[in-house]
């Protein structure tokens, strides 16, 4: 990766040493009796444990005294920082963790990737910051995340006046950055944002009054833009496609028997293999023995199952745990998502664009009797409340056909405690874990089709009722915390 940095520029060495000299000189001092720093920190570490889950591999760069890195309780936890005095504190306070004294702007080879990157409040303080994007991909693989956070232009002034009152650590002169400078400037590393918004609007330790304002306020429009920090997510920009991936189709039929022989006849081959999963719902026609007699006179991989319980959402986990793909589909049985649509989702996954594909049928116009009136309504009405509380653009959570990859889905089921068993669609025990697991969700535009057999399981009054709860699940677990 290139670098732009001159080492012997006169000005990055006075830069450069007056910080190290400021933060050797902070880590000496103990912390003040009254310091909103303190507080901060503490929300900042709530917030980042609930970003990494633990166990993972993490690379803190201007980790200071190491707490953070040790918060998230990572298996492989590295900290780096161009202060020996931070260094020798963190060492003393994390013996289990590995503190290297260097300059972010030129990383030491660590003969690793890690799953996340921190840095926390750093950009705020580099010399050069898209020198130090551009090195961070020394130490990423594909699916590392990058998570920072960094000051909200806006508390420039508070800040200074809480230095002179000694209530907050003094700091030298800092890169003031908006969430659009940053963005341009991870776009310009090679990086590509998941997700972004601001933490810590009241910076104080005040039982109950601090934890409304910063978890449910603080989420709120105008507050949102008062908060003190911004937070972003990012992956690394693929360059691009993976090698050719099997495929698994899992397709939960119940009272589908006339539309079997076309599922056979129209799902493509995709990448490597394909193979088609059915998981047989308690029928009450015909559609068990239709899909074993139609197996019987095809030359395709095809699996049957018969449901272990009920709903939809059972029957795609029991699809799934069948399934021996790289990449797992899910087809509706009733053909109103054609088919051949599937490549598109294929295509958008091993190419990188996302890492959940989900489909949307509410974009281009549909046939006549594809849905009705009210329940396009909600679905944009979902669209909207879901978007917002993901973080994430959703624009049609409750569209069938949803792609991802078979090794992220079983972070998901490994974290499926973490929501609950919630969710008899099964839409959103997939859409809440890629979001848990920061996965970049990505819609696929499709041509909604009028079903040809059969009549829709949906029960619009009762489902829109569960989409309430779900609407409740996501706030509570994903955006109010």
């Amino acid at each position: 990766m290139n670098t732009y940095i001159n080492s012997n520029d006169k000005a990055y060495l006075k830069f450069s040493g007056e910080r190290a000299a400021h933060w050797d000189a902070l880590a000496e001092k103990p912390p003040k009796k009254i310091n909103w720093s303190a507080y901060y920190h503490k929300r900042l570490k709530l917030v980042y444990q609930h970003i990494i889950p633990p166990g993972c591999s993490v690379l803190d760069v201007g980790c200071g005294k190491g707490d953070l890195l040790a918060a998230v309780k990572p298996s492989l936890g590295v900290g780096i920082d161009f202060s020996s005095g931070m260094v020798y504190a963190a060492q003393l306070a994390h013996p289990e963790l590995r503190f290297i004294q260097a300059d972010a702007h030129a990383l030491p080879g660590l003969d690793a990737t890690f799953d996340y990157i921190i840095l926390s409040d750093l950009v705020n303080d580099l010399w050069d910051v898209q020198n130090v994007l551009n090195e961070l991909h020394r130490v990423c693989g594909p699916r590392t995340r990058v998570v920072l956070n960094f000051y909200n232009r806006g508390w420039e002034l508070p800040l200074k006046l809480a230095q002179l009152v000694g209530t907050a650590k003094s700091l030298l002169d800092q890169n003031w950055l908006t969430q659009t400078d940053m963005k341009n400037l991870l776009n310009l590393g090679n990086f590509e944002v998941v997700r972004k918004w601001t933490e810590v609007l009241f910076p104080l330790n005040i039982p109950l009054i601090s934890p409304f304002l910063n978890r449910v306020v603080a989420r709120l429009w105008p507050f949102k833009h008062l908060c003190m920090t911004n937070m972003m997510i990012a992956r690394p920009r693929s360059s691009g496609s993976r090698e050719l991936a099997s495929v698994s189709v899992v397709v939960a039929a119940r009272n589908e028997a006339g539309n079997i022989q076309q599922i056979f006849e129209r799902v493509p081959e995709m990448g490597s293999g394909t193979e088609l999963v059915f998981v047989e719902g308690h029928s009450q026609d015909d559609t068990f023995q239709v899909i074993q007699d139609t197996m019987q006179n095809s030359l395709r991989n095809v699996k049957l199952l018969k449901q272990p319980g009920k709903g939809k959402g059972d029957a795609v986990r029991a699809g799934f745990q069948a399934a021996s793909g790289d990449v797992l589909m899910i087809l509706d049985a009733d053909l109103t998502v054609p088919p051949e649509d599937l490549p598109r989702f294929y295509d958008a996954l091993v190419k990188n664009h996302g890492e959940f594909i989900n489909g949307v049928r509410l974009i281009y116009p549909m046939e006549e009797e594809a849905m009705r009136f009210l329940n396009n309504l909600g679905n944009k009405f979902f669209s909207v409340a879901f978007s917002w509380l993901l973080g994430q653009s959703i624009k049609d959570t409750l569209c069938g056909t949803k792609v991802l990859w078979r090794a992220d889905y079983e972070k998901i089921a490994q974290n499926r405690a973490f929501f609950g068993d919630f969710d008899p669609f099964g839409d959103f025990d997939l859409i809440f874990g890629a979001t848990k697991q920061n996965l970049k969700l990505v819609d696929m535009p499709i041509r909604y089709r009028e079903r040809t057999y059969g009549t829709t399981n949906i029960q619009r009054w009762r489902h829109g009722l569960l989409l309430l709860r779900m609407l409740w699940v996501a706030a509570v677990r994903l955006k109010f915390v």
